[in-house]
């Protein structure tokens, strides 16, 4: 590998930016492929599968063939509010292979008494995303039902590129939440990016089943390809 594809790598890994890395199996030859810049390379179609898929492989084109070295920051998973779904949230999305991490101003619920396995935050969210901003490979929630707390989250998910951005509450209390956040300058297309009522309509009704219905959600989002309308 050239030094300079090899920099290239390295300085994805540490900003958080996907990349592929293609090889071509007749020659050898190599190039780097940014997600952002995907758009013009002829593996487009290819790369765009395997960067969902966050998987290596060989593909094939007008007989050619290439291996895609998939190079894919780790997701992480933000939920606003040391709650109960944040309780059984956390150790699902674990095993579902995301990073996840509460963030609660409020003390008594932000223990790690409660969340053993889940590192807490005991911040503002504002506070704490400050230290570590949200980007394309974070899935955010809202869960406290207190728009003190998550109307702070969900300014900075709604001006970030967030893939997934879900929010806690009936349609009634998501309305309101549509008229804040349209008081602060978000257009129909920005807010329309929001998940609300949160999860998979699965009819869940407990802590654990609503964890359930957002943890497949966020999966959808994250690997779904996406359909010719949302395209559009």
């Amino acid at each position: 590998m050239k030094l300079e594809l090899l920099k290239q790598l390295n300085a994805a890994r540490r900003e958080r930016r996907a990349c592929v890395l293609v090889t071509e199996l007749a020659d050898g030859a190599q190039r780097f492929v940014a997600a952002q810049t995907l758009a013009g390379d002829p593996l487009a179609e290819e790369i765009d599968a395997a960067l969902r898929a966050g998987k290596s492989g060989t593909v094939e084109r007008d007989g050619a063939a290439y291996f895609l070295t998939v190079q894919v920051p780790p997701v992480r998973l933000v939920m606003i509010g040391a709650v109960h779904i944040s309780q059984a949230l956390g150790p699902i999305a674990r095993i579902a292979g995301l990073d996840p991490v509460v963030i609660d101003p409020r003390t008594a619920f932000a223990s790690p008494e409660r969340f053993p396995d889940t590192p807490v935050l005991a911040q503002w969210p504002d506070e704490a995303l400050e230290a570590r901003p949200l980007d394309r490979y974070t899935a955010i929630c809202l869960l406290t039902h207190d728009p003190k707390i998550d109307d702070r989250a969900l300014t900075r998910a709604l001006s970030a590129e967030c893939f997934y951005i879900g929010a806690l509450g009936s349609r009634k209390t998501h309305a309101k939440r549509i008229e804040r956040m349209k008081a602060e300058g978000f257009d129909d297309a920005a807010l329309a990016r929001i998940h609300a009522p949160i999860g998979l309509d699965i009819g869940a009704v407990s802590p654990a089943e609503i964890a359930v219905s957002i943890a497949g959600e966020i999966v959808d989002a994250l690997r779904k390809k996406p359909q010719r309308t949302e395209r559009a």
